[in-house]
C-alpha cells in the first residue's frame, strides 16, 4: 500500500515489512479481551466464530493442484472432491452474513448495528449477481464439480468464453468481501469501525482473519472457474500447485491495487450498481449462454 501511494509504511517487521500482518496477529493474541457490559454476551462471543469458521471451511472443496503420486499411491490435491462443490462454497460462505448481523445486534451500539445492516445488505445484494455469473459457467461446463470445471478449460479458459460472467464475478467478489471500493460497512468517517467497533483482542482478529480467508476463497474460486484452475505449462504434481498459487496471488494483488487507487462508493451508488446494472447484465448473460449451449 505504501509503495502504491508513494509514502512510508511499516518496514521494520521482516524484510521490507512483509511480516507486519503476522506481527499484528501476534499483537491481537496478547491484547486484553474486553467484553463491554452493555452487550448481549453469548451472541457477542459467538459472532466472531461464526465469521471465522465458514470462511475457512469453504476452501476444502477447491482443487489446488492435479494429483500427485506418493509411494505408488495417487493423491488428489483437494481435501473433499464434492459433486456439488460450487453449491457447497456458496452455501458455506453465505452463513457468514449471520455473524455480521449478530455482531451488530449483540454489540448494542448504533455504529455496529448500522455497519452490520450495510454489510449484510451489500453481501446479499451482490451474492445474487455472483450466483448468476457462476450459473453461466456451470451451463457451459455441464457440472457443479470443481474438478470437472477445471478439466473443461483444458483447451479454452472460461475467462475467454465467458468474459461478462468473469467481470461480474470479479466485481461481486470484491463487494462480497467488503474490500475497497466497496468497504462501506467500515467507513471510518461515518461508522467508526463498522460492525466490529465494540470488539477487541482475538475476537476482533477473528473477523479480520475471516475477511482475509474470504478474499483467498474468492480468488481461488475465480482461478478455478475462469482461469483454468491449476492448469499451466507442465501442470503436473507440485508444478500445478505453483500455477494455482500464482493465479490466486494475481487476484490478491488486484485487491490491494484497487484499495490503493479507488475512492469509496456512496451507499446508494453501491446498491444501484448491484441491482440496476450487475443483476440485469448477469440475467442477460445467463439467457445468452443458455441459448448458445442449446444451439451448439
Amino acid at each position: 500500500m505504501a509503495r502504491f501511494q508513494t509514502r512510508l509504511g511499516p518496514i521494520y517487521t521482516g524484510p521490507n515489512g512483509l511480516l507486519q500482518p503476522v506481527a499484528d496477529l501476534v499483537k491481537l493474541l496478547f491484547k486484553e479481551d474486553i467484553i463491554p457490559e452493555h452487550v448481549d454476551k453469548k451472541i457477542y462471543v459467538i459472532a466472531p466464530m461464526a465469521a471465522f469458521i465458514p470462511a475457512t471451511l469453504s476452501i476444502v472443496v477447491i482443487p489446488f493442484g492435479s494429483s500427485i503420486t506418493i509411494f505408488g499411491r495417487e493423491i488428489d490435491l483437494v481435501l473433499s472432491d464434492l459433486n456439488v462443490g460450487v453449491l457447497y462454497v456458496f452455501a458455506i460462505t453465505s452463513i457468514g452474513v449471520y455473524s455480521i448481523i449478530l455482531s451488530g445486534w449483540s454489540s448494542n451500539s448504533k455504529y455496529s448495528l448500522l455497519g452490520s445492516i450495510r454489510s449484510s445488505a451489500q453481501m446479499i445484494s451482490y451474492e445474487v449477481s455472483m450466483g448468476l455469473a457462476v450459473v453461466s459457467v456451470v451451463l457451459v461446463s455441464g457440472s457443479l464439480n470443481l474438478n470437472t470445471i477445471v478439466a473443461h478449460q483444458e483447451n479454452l479458459w472460461h475467462i475467454f468464453s465467458q468474459p461478462v460472467a468473469f467481470m461480474i464475478f470479479l466485481v461481486c467478489g470484491i463487494a462480497e468481501t467488503n474490500r475497497a471500493p466497496f468497504d462501506l460497512p467500515e467507513a471510518e468517517s461515518e461508522l467508526v469501525a463498522g460492525y466490529h467497533t465494540e470488539y477487541s483482542a482475538m475476537k476482533f482478529g477473528m473477523f479480520f482473519v475471516g475477511e482475509y480467508a474470504n478474499m483467498i476463497t474468492v480468488s481461488a474460486m475465480a482461478t478455478t472457474l475462469f482461469l483454468g484452475g491449476w492448469q499451466g505449462p507442465g501442470d503436473s504434481g507440485i508444478l500445478s500447485m505453483l500455477w494455482f498459487a500464482i493465479k490466486v496471488f494475481i487476484f490478491l494483488f488486484l485487491y490491494l491495487w484497487l484499495r490503493a487507487t479507488l475512492p469509496r462508493f456512496r451507499y446508494d451508488q453501491l446498491m444501484n450498481f448491484g441491482w440496476k446494472v450487475l443483476l440485469p447484465l448477469a440475467i442477460l448473460n445467463v439467457l445468452v449462454t443458455s441459448a448458445v449451449v442449446l444451439i451448439i
